[in-house]
């Protein structure tokens, strides 16, 4: 760890990160790992609507680096074994594809835990650490100048950062404040999400059935449950949504194929309009976007938040020899770590979305190709594995 100054006057701070979600506090103990002195904008809330995280080995390791491990081991699932099953029904369906951690010499190609359970872990490690001061507020308006970022807002003084950390989502003021533009889009698309108990053992079996409206995904929790990420047109999602629980448990069972048996609902359920969003650059004018500040798209292959952890890691290892967190060429360096990365994997993201929306023959044939050739060809297979897991490795 890297000794730096004794906490700034409350009217300023090293580095500010404006979002408190799992991106932005698991950023707020990163630099402070660091030695920084930081301060987080936000009240950490997570609501329980059904949603998790698949924490891919790489993040999993990253947070255990951070101290989480112990508080995080009893609510998580290992993933050893990831399904894909074509269920659009095509003249080219291929059988499924299973791919096994143990091809990479692993236990576990991930960890799955609820959001709200993550948050709630995280918080509690922000609120202990001494080098993290939390705002429990929202931020109004952001000012950068030539030597650090004027953050305002109604319920707090004005303070000065030298580095403004944007974690604050799809709708970021930091990023509207830094001047960086964005290509957004909207797919015809709604996710439901779920948390179900069932008859059968998951065994440690992530399944994802690829569907003519998207992916329909399983993912393990402790004990026989698992999590639900349901990809419909909206519409369809809309009436599905309406049923009580026991209706939807079974319509979930009917469209899995009673693959873990009879199902119940545990907890809410939730419902999200998928979009998709890009950045021009990941910084400017001592701001740095990480997580859906910077990239959001579908749930597919578990790269969401372990790509925000990977912004994290990229714009730690470029603080790590830096006095002024927030000059010109930190900025720049952050931003060249990001943009191949992320780039290559919203796009990859982006096309298995719409080759799934489409019932056009070759793209049909390009798809059922592409799993017969990852269930034949094992060199090609551990590419494929090794590449989805490099979305979430935190080195």
């Amino acid at each position: 760890m890297t000794s730096r100054a004794t906490l700034p006057h409350p009217d300023q701070a090293e580095i500010a990160i404006v979002g408190a979600g799992a991106v932005g506090l698991a950023a707020a103990l990163a630099c402070a790992a660091d030695g920084w002195q930081v301060t987080v904008f936000g009240r950490p809330v997570a609501p329980r609507d059904g949603r998790t995280v698949a924490l891919l080995d790489g993040s999993w390791r990253m947070l255990t680096e951070l101290g989480l491990l112990s508080a995080l081991d009893d609510k998580a699932a290992p993933l050893a074994v990831m399904r894909l099953v074509d269920d659009t029904g095509s003249l080219f369906r291929q059988p499924p594809v299973e791919f096994y951690a143990s091809e990479l010499g692993l236990d576990a190609f991930g960890w799955n835990v609820e959001n709200t359970d993550l948050v709630a872990v995280l918080a509690e490690f922000v609120a202990a650490n001494p080098n993290i001061r939390t705002v429990p507020h929202m931020v109004s308006v952001l000012e950068a100048d030539s030597d650090a970022v004027r953050i305002s807002g109604a319920e707090f003084k004005p303070l000065r950062a030298r580095l403004v950390i944007g974690a604050d989502g799809r709708q970021s003021r930091v990023r509207e404040a830094a001047g960086i533009t964005t290509r957004d889009w909207r797919y015809p698309q709604t996710a439901l999400t779920a948390i179900l108990g069932h008859r059968r053992d998951h065994r440690e079996t992530s399944t994802e059935f690829h569907t003519r409206s998207g992916p329909c995904t399983l993912v393990p929790l402790p004990g026989r449950r698992s999590s639900l990420v349901w990809m419909l047109e909206p519409k369809e999602a809309e009436r599905i949504a309406a049923l009580d629980d026991a209706r939807f448990a079974r319509s979930v069972e009917m469209q899995t194929h009673s693959l873990l048996g009879a199902m119940t609902v545990e907890g809410a359920r939730g419902r999200v309009p998928m979009g998709g969003l890009s950045v021009t650059r990941f910084g400017a004018n001592r701001m740095a976007l990480i997580g859906e500040a910077a990239h959001v798209f579908p749930p597919i292959g578990a790269q969401g938040l372990n790509l925000g952890l990977r912004d994290v890691a990229a714009l730690r290892r470029v603080l790590q020899e830096a006095d002024d967190p927030g000059r010109e060429a930190v900025i720049a360096a952050y931003d060249s770590a990001r943009q191949t990365d992320v780039r290559l994997r919203t796009g990859a993201v982006d096309a298995l979305n719409r080759t799934l929306l489409t019932d056009l023959l070759p793209a049909d044939l390009m798809r059922g190709a592409g799993l017969l050739a990852l269930s034949q060809i094992g060199p090609l297979r551990r590419i494929v594995m090794r590449q989805g897991l490099a979305g979430g490795m935190a080195n």
